[in-house]
Order: structure tokens, then sequence, then C-alpha cells
């Protein structure tokens, strides 16, 4: 044990409103909380850009918004997808007139795409570049007038008494505090409200798609029309070359498009491994690289697509984490809930149904489920939020941290203007606030 010698911590801003991450969470989060009103808005973000899992992560699809013909993940993502289809190669995805059309030519022209087509209807959803998103959301915040911190790790919730006062965070600058008067957890991992002192559930699965880890990678100079082709009209044959990549690479990897026909991204399964864990961490890295060019190389010898002159494009600069810490909040949205289509009165975000094994219809969640039970000034939102392992799995994709963001974002600010803790707001307003913002709640 080493004793580090105790500093005094230079006071560098303060605002009524802080995130912390900035991911599709804390964007949505800091955006709408200065859209509705607040002073001064601070975003912390460890990393050079803003986006997270949709663009550091290059997770490049936004899954389907809708399973018939309501958009129920509406509000903030429709303005990332609105604003991407302006840049030039910012995103493909299927059109909001099509939402829930069963036109066979239709369907035809974008089964190849993963989560566009969902219950033999078109739903809407969309693949974006990553590059892309990093510039609308760069735009996005600095409209919105939000103070932006880059390379800044929010690493511990300053906190008197049970109350947070504000965060402290790490820097080429040394160790700085930024004090708040709410602050909105949008790390993902939850490292700020169990810094804090609020309870929390850490249980992972580790046979489910968000108790594993990920390192994406594209390869380029492709042809995903080809590709698409071969896997539709030879399924059996991919799916030998699917247990081929498994072996070669020791997880699962599966090949998914882009917004440009020759580039595709390769998404993967990593089990056994904490994201908590920086050495968990450092193996997923070297795990992924180490064997990627032998996938490949394979892809371009067996799978039509793939030619000769494919190559690498790039690797993820951020390792792909898909669950950890769950806050305990007011409310812990269950997996029973979905499955039994369980309606909230504090219903802040309408999540699609994702396997129609599950549920038929979208889940709700609620408000409650963001808000830590015991701790004050604070606002969870994100995949962190209050929820068991299995429900969470469901309902922690990109477009759902969005919406939640974008709830904590307003909630915050209707708690400053109200003078009370945000378990107090009236959450009627806050829905009514919402509904302006263009958020669809049932």
């Amino acid at each position: 044990m080493i004793l580090e010698p105790a500093q005094n911590l230079n006071v560098v801003d303060e605002a009524d409103v802080v995130v912390v991450g900035g991911g599709p969470a804390g964007v949505s989060a800091a955006i709408s909380a200065k859209r509705n009103g607040a002073k001064k808005v601070i975003l912390l973000e460890r990393y050079g850009y803003l986006g997270g899992m949709a663009t550091g992560g290059i997770v490049v699809l936004i899954p389907h918004l809708s399973t018939g013909p309501q958009i129920e993940q509406a509000g903030m993502v429709m303005e990332w997808l609105d604003r991407l289809a302006k840049k030039p190669g910012g995103v493909i995805g299927t059109n909001k007139r099509d939402v829930g059309s069963n036109n066979p030519e239709l369907i035809e022209s974008w089964r190849n795409y993963f989560s566009l087509v969902w219950a033999n209807v078109i739903c809407y959803g969309a693949y974006a570049d990553p590059e892309m998103l990093k510039i609308v959301l760069n735009e996005m915040v600095e409209e919105a007038g939000v103070d932006v911190y880059l390379h800044s790790w929010g690493c511990r919730a300053l906190v008197e008494e049970g109350t947070v006062k504000g965060v402290v965070f790490e820097s080429k600058e040394g160790r700085q505090v930024i004090l708040g008067k709410i602050v909105i957890d949008c790390t993902g991992d939850g490292d700020i409200f169990a810094s804090a002192g609020a309870d929390f559930d850490l249980d992972p699965d580790k046979s489910i798609r968000n108790g594993m880890m990920a390192l994406v990678y594209r390869i380029g100079n492709v042809d995903f029309e080809t590709f698409a082709k071969y896997k539709a009209e030879n399924p059996k044959e991919w799916g030998k070359n699917v247990e081929k990549l498994q072996e070669i690479a020791g997880f699962k990897s599966l090949p998914f498009p882009t917004p440009r026909n020759d580039v595709m991204w390769v998404n993967n399964w990593i089990p056994n491994r904490d994201c908590l864990k920086v050495k968990d961490l450092t193996k997923v890295e070297f795990e992924v690289r180490r064997t990627v060019l032998d996938v490949i190389e394979y892809l371009k010898k067996e799978v039509p697509g793939f030619n000769k002159d494919s190559f690498l494009h790039d690797t993820a600069p951020q390792v792909g984490t898909r669950g950890s810490r769950r806050v305990k909040g007011m409310y812990k949205v269950l997996y029973d809930d979905i499955k039994q289509l369980k309606k909230h009165s504090d219903v802040i975000s309408a999540v699609p149904a994702i396997d129609l094994s599950v549920s038929k219809a979208a889940a709700h969640i609620p408000y409650r489920a963001l808000v830590p039970k015991k701790i004050n000034n604070l606002l969870v939102a994100g995949r962190s939020f209050s929820s068991d392992v299995e429900a969470n799995n469901w309902t922690n994709l990109i477009p759902h941290c969005i919406t939640m963001g974008e709830a904590a974002g307003a909630a915050a600010v209707l708690a400053l203007d109200s003078n009370v803790q945000p378990r107090d707001i009236d959450v009627k307003v806050l829905q009514g606030m919402l509904k302006k913002q263009g958020v669809y709640l049932p």
C-alpha cells in the first residue's frame, strides 16, 4: 500500500448541469438540458470525440426504431439521422414513409440490412458513418451552446452528506474539479454513481450479449451487394463459414454493412471478459488484433464479396463494452416487465421489440429507472440505468441510450427550475417537455 499525498484541487469551472460521458446518452443529455433552458451545461468526455460506441466503438448500426407503423424511438435520434443524411456518405437506411410497409419489393431491397426488416415489415433504422457522426455531434453541441471538455476523464463524484456537488476529472492539466448543481452519469459503467455511494447491481450473465465485449473493425475494398447475395442464396455454406470464422478468431465474428458498398464492419462477441478490469480491456485489444488478419485472409479466399485486394480498414479506437454496473433506482426494469409489456405512467422511452420471442410491442422505460434511490443531485442515463441484467440486455442499445439521455437532461432542468430533487419532479411536465422535442411517448 502507498499513501497518496493529499492535495488541493482547483475548481476550474461550474455549471447548472454537468454530464459525464459523451456517448449517445451523454451528448443527448447535455443538448437536452441546454435546449430546455439550463444557463450552463458542461459535458466531460475522456476521448477526443463524441459519440462513444456509435463513433469510437464503430457500432455503425442504429437498430430499428419501430416494430410496426409507429416510430417509437424518435426525438434526438431522429435528428441524428436527419443530419447524417445531409452529409456525404453519412447514412444508409429506410425511409420514414415506408415504416410498417409489407411491400415485397421494399422488404427484398432491405432484407440484407440487419434490423431494417423485422416481423416481415419495414422498420425505421440506419447504418451510420462514424466519422460523419462525430462531425454531426460536434455541430449539435456547439449549436446548443454546451461547454465541452474532451480528453477529460470524469473519475469520481464530489459528495457532501449524500448530495453530489460536482465531479473530479483527470486530464493533461492534472486532477481538477468542476462543480455542478445536478450531475448526470452517462459513463456507461456507472463510474460516477458508484463513487458517489449509490447502490448498484453487478451480476453479469456471460451467456448473453451484454455479458460480452468486442473490438469492432472495418474491411475495405469489398462488395457488400455480392456478399449479401451469396449469403442469401447459400445459407448452409455461409453457416459453415461462420463456424470457421469463430474457430479462427476464437469468438463469434460477423460482417455487417456500412453506408458504403465497398466497406463492411465486423462485429464480435468476446466472452469471459470484464469491462471494469484493465487487464481484460487490454486482453480484448490484443485478442482481436492477433487474429484479425487471419479472419480477413479467410474471407478473401472463401467468401464472395471479399477479394484479393480487401484490406483492414481500421480497428475501433474504443473497446466495445455492453454491460457492467446498473444503478439501483426508484424502479428496476425487469425482464418480466418487457415480456408482459408492463406500462408505466412515468414512461420516458418506448423501446421497440428487439426479439419477437421476448415481446411483440414496445417496452416502457420509466423515469424512476434513471433516479438513484438515495443520492441527491444525481441522475443516470444510458446502459447503467436501473434494470435487471436480462432486461438491460434488450434495452441498452444506442437509440435507447439517446432517449434516456434526452429525458435526463430535461429532467435536470425541471428539477432546478422547480427547486426540487430529480426524484420529486412533476413527471407529467417532463413528459410534456419531451413531447415538444419530438419524443414519442405512448
